[in-house]
């Protein structure tokens, strides 16, 4: 399967250097509005096409899948480019702006009987089913409460303050708070309490999220891109807690019991860099007929972009171009 890389920036190499290792797609094409650019990064990973417009890359017929790198702003319209020029798309988190955006893409990708899917690549990693193997089991217990903490200091990044780039904390990394507590703790949410730190520019700076689940559950989550946090993520049951640092793309399982200040630790090291798992789940429903990953299906993609558009309209934030 030619795999192509659709934008040129920070996110587009690493994936382009994770596809120059694996064997299940090849590296085939990069596309870049500056030519230059699409060609220093097809060089340095290998990539045996260099295209300097987007609709060039779509315009090749041996392309088959192409991963989408551009700022989410721009998901819509590049996804809805590809869809429109017959390729399967695997894009970037979140996979849209809003609800109705993605809503509209899955419409699309429907009708042409093409692949569509969010590289969420939390959802993909090996940690995942290892981490619900050990809540089934109730080493800790009866999971109750989880905390997750992402912070960094992005102030800089103008797409990550810029409302006309639809910036601001929680689409750029809030997202992995919520994906994470849905993937441990479901969906059944009872009630939601959130607060949010607003720019002069009208973004948000740095939320938080409280999710009450009818089981009784509850999860935690504060996100900011003001300054750094731990990055860790910490479900307490009633026999001990289970801590994952950098929890987005963890590599280690720490099963802390009670009385105990020394975790079982379950490693789980990745192959490459932790991009080639959404990769291979791409290559897998693409080639077993399917229009989404078991991973990812629409369904939860729309979900929490459904439940992110609620926060932003309880924020009042609403980006110019919607």
């Amino acid at each position: 399967m030619n795999f192509a890389i659709l934008c040129a920036g920070n996110i587009a190499g690493k994936m382009a250097k994770t596809v120059s290792r694996m064997n299940e797609v090849t590296p085939y094409a990069i596309a870049a509005r500056e030519l230059s650019r699409a060609r220093n990064m097809a060089g340095q990973y290998g990539f045996q096409k260099a295209y300097g417009s987007y609709e060039e890359l779509l315009n090749d017929e041996n392309v088959d899948l192409v991963y989408i790198a551009s700022p989410h702003s721009h998901h819509y319209e590049h996804a809805k480019l590809c869809l429109e020029h017959g390729k399967h798309v695997l894009c970037e988190k979140p996979l849209t702006v809003n609800q109705k955006q993605a809503e509209d893409l899955f419409s699309l990708a429907e009708s042409k009987q093409l692949f569509l899917s969010e590289a969420m690549w939390t959802r993909f990693m090996p940690f995942a089913d290892k981490l619900r193997e050990t809540l089934d089991s109730r080493v800790i217990g009866e999971p109750l409460t989880l905390t997750v903490s992402f912070g960094q200091n992005l102030r800089h990044i103008e797409r990550v303050v810029n409302p006309e780039l639809a910036g601001g904390v929680l689409l750029d990394m809030g997202i992995y708070p919520l994906t994470f507590a849905s993937m441990f703790f479901g969906d059944d949410i009872a009630q939601i309490q959130s607060s949010c730190v607003k720019t002069n520019r009208g973004v948000d700076s740095q939320d938080s999220v409280t999710l009450t689940f009818k089981n009784g559950r509850m999860a935690v989550l504060n996100f900011t891109f003001l300054c750094p946090y731990e990055n860790r993520a910490v479900i307490y049951g009633e026999k001990g807690r289970i801590v994952l640092d950098q929890f987005y793309m963890a590599q280690s399982i720490q099963v802390y019991l009670n009385g105990e200040t020394e975790p079982e630790i379950i490693s789980l090291p990745h192959d490459f860099t932790g991009y080639e798992y959404e990769v291979r789940a791409a290559v897998k429903a693409i080639d077993s007929g399917k229009r989404a990953c078991e991973e990812i299906p629409h369904q939860e993609t729309l979900r929490l972009l459904g439940l992110m558009d609620q926060l932003r309209a309880e924020w009042g934030i609403h980006y110019p171009f919607e």
